[in-house]
């Protein structure tokens, strides 16, 4: 059962499950609480896991007009102090792991540690090329479903495609109540391919993990290494032939691997 906690005119949805360490979720583009699924399902026996729908996705409305990644990440800040979680280990994909910086960068108390999936400091000409184009898309597309078949191209691993993963994922989403609007898919995209925290990075000073889908053609393995770069004692993996969201594909196997750095930087605190 999830609750909303108020950030200034902003309602946000969250949900929380099991016990232990604090862990916030945060999710990308047009993701919801839902995406963190078998996060919430596999890891809540020692954590206890807060996810979130960002301002303008989901059942979270977003009542103030243009976005900024700032004013994401304070959305995220508001929902660690309304919970009461404090000094949380964060992990976030895609644009939530460029939320997840802006937390730590912000509001550096309340970051334990980062995990950092399909991750990238400021977007090159060919991820700003692919960010336009999916905001043009969602426009385009003559239904919803053609809208997600054209993302999901880029999103998930030609395992999933033929295995029937994604189909899978696609009906849910038709299925799926809280609709986002095609003007926040818009406002959420404009605010990314503006962002560049590539300069502020070595001011991080939380352990980080860095993790690289293989075969991911939207946030390539050369993007994420220049994220770990960049923030000092870092760590950077590529997880082989997974493409930007092994933690849906391969979920037991990322729940392994961030699970394990999160108790390496218990275990040295």
């Amino acid at each position: 059962m999830g609750v909303y906690v108020q950030r200034g005119d902003v309602a946000i949805w969250t949900e929380q499950v099991g016990q232990g360490p604090d862990v916030l979720l945060i999710g990308g583009l047009g993701d919801t609480v839902e995406s963190w699924q078998f996060q919430m399902d596999g890891l809540a026996d020692g954590y206890r896991l807060t996810a979130f729908d960002n301002r303008g996705a989901g059942r979270t409305a977003n009542p103030s007009g243009p976005l900024s990644v700032e004013a994401l990440a304070d959305d995220a800040a508001g929902v660690l102090r309304a919970l009461g979680a404090g000094s949380s280990h964060v992990a976030g994909f895609s644009a939530g792991s460029v939320i997840a910086q802006e937390l730590a960068l912000r509001h550096p108390e309340l970051v334990r540690s980062l995990v950092l999936q399909s991750t990238w400091t400021v977007m090159d000409q060919y991820l700003r090329s692919w960010a336009l184009f999916m905001k043009a898309l969602v426009s385009a597309a003559p239904t919803e479903r053609v809208f997600l078949q054209g993302l999901f191209l880029s999103v998930y691993t030609p395992r999933a495609h033929n295995d029937g993963t994604v189909n899978q994922i696609i009906e849910e989403a038709l299925a799926f109540p809280h609709k986002q609007r095609s003007e926040d898919v818009a406002a959420f995209i404009d605010a990314f391919v503006s962002h560049d925290a590539a300069e502020r990075l070595s001011q991080v000073n939380v352990p980080t993990l860095v993790l690289a889908g293989g075969i991911d053609p939207i946030t390539r393995p050369e993007l994420c290494r220049e994220v770990a770069e960049r923030i000092p004692g870092s760590v950077f993996e590529v997880m082989e032939g997974e493409a930007h969201q092994p933690f849906q594909e391969v979920p037991d196997r990322w729940n392994a691997r961030v699970s394990a750095f999160w108790q390496s930087v218990d275990a040295a605190v």
